[in-house]
């Protein structure tokens, strides 16, 4: 039981995960992949709003990614900084790059739950 003089643990902050999934084109080359997955890593150095990215690509035995080979998770802090990162110069630019080369998209928000 907390005595009275001890402060509570900080409440852990919510992030907002925002998950893309890729399916190339079958003519996309490795080395345009390997420039698409450069160019979306370097987002987080011209857009403030993230706070964190990684990415790798699908690994799992179970054969349901439904042809997606790159998964990329995009950490916000909230709303406003996914909705500023939306419509973003950078973003913008990487999506006019990516298009051409992308056969499909799935792109899931959430907020993370302990």
């Amino acid at each position: 039981m907390m005595q009275m003089n001890e402060a509570a643990p900080p409440a852990k902050a919510k992030l907002l995960r925002h998950v893309v999934l890729f399916t190339f084109k079958a003519e996309a080359t490795p080395a345009q992949i390997d420039e698409l997955v450069k160019a979306f890593g370097k987002l987080p150095s011209q857009i403030k709003e993230i706070h964190d990215y990684e990415w790798g690509t699908n690994n799992s035995p179970e054969g349901l990614n439904k042809g997606h080979t790159h998964c990329f998770l995009v950490t916000f802090k909230s709303e406003q900084d996914r909705d500023a990162y939306l419509p973003h110069a950078a973003h913008q630019a990487f999506v006019a790059k990516l298009k051409p080369l992308l056969e499909d998209v799935t792109v899931v928000d959430y907020w993370a739950q302990e």
